[in-house]
């Protein structure tokens, strides 16, 4: 089955609002890890210092997966991909390792929120492309409420 065009516009609105996440955490990221990161890895242990480097590519490839897959949904939704070129398997969501909790737990609490932020983002993204949403039926119980919310505004 086919989305219906309301699927489509709150999928394009969902799409578009953790796109805007996406990259404002990306540039907050940034920042931390080319200024405050640095100086903050300067009182770190050697050891810990490394899994501050290594956490900050984690957040980077993360980060990164995420852009490109909702990069990829804005294209087909703007009709310039379609939904076959979109299927290939390097247009997917790539794979971004987990966090490892007992490194983290060492490390300068703004690298850990940052951490946190896009562990969350990079799981709402999957559930999201595995969650792909399918034509609701008329008497859908949200897509009521949302159609009695747009006729009250």
């Amino acid at each position: 089955m086919s989305e219906g065009p309301r699927q489509i516009r709150l999928r394009g609105r969902l799409v578009n609002g953790l796109y805007t996440e996406a990259m404002l955490l990306a540039d907050e990221a940034r920042g931390y890890f080319e200024h405050q990161g640095r100086e903050d890895r300067t009182l770190l242990d050697p050891l810990t210092r490394v899994a501050l480097s290594c956490e900050s590519l984690k957040v980077t490839t993360r980060l990164m997966h995420v852009l490109a897959w909702l990069l990829t949904e804005r294209a087909i939704e703007l009709g310039q991909m379609s939904d076959e070129e979109a299927a290939a398997s390097s247009r997917r969501l790539g794979e971004a390792m987990p966090s490892d909790a007992d490194a983290v737990a060492g490390l300068p609490q703004a690298a850990i929120a940052l951490i946190d932020a896009s562990q969350d983002l990079y799981a709402r993204v999957r559930r999201l492309e595995i969650d792909a949403p399918v034509e609701a039926s008329a008497t859908s119980p949200a897509l009521s409420l949302l159609d009695r919310l747009e006729r009250a505004f």
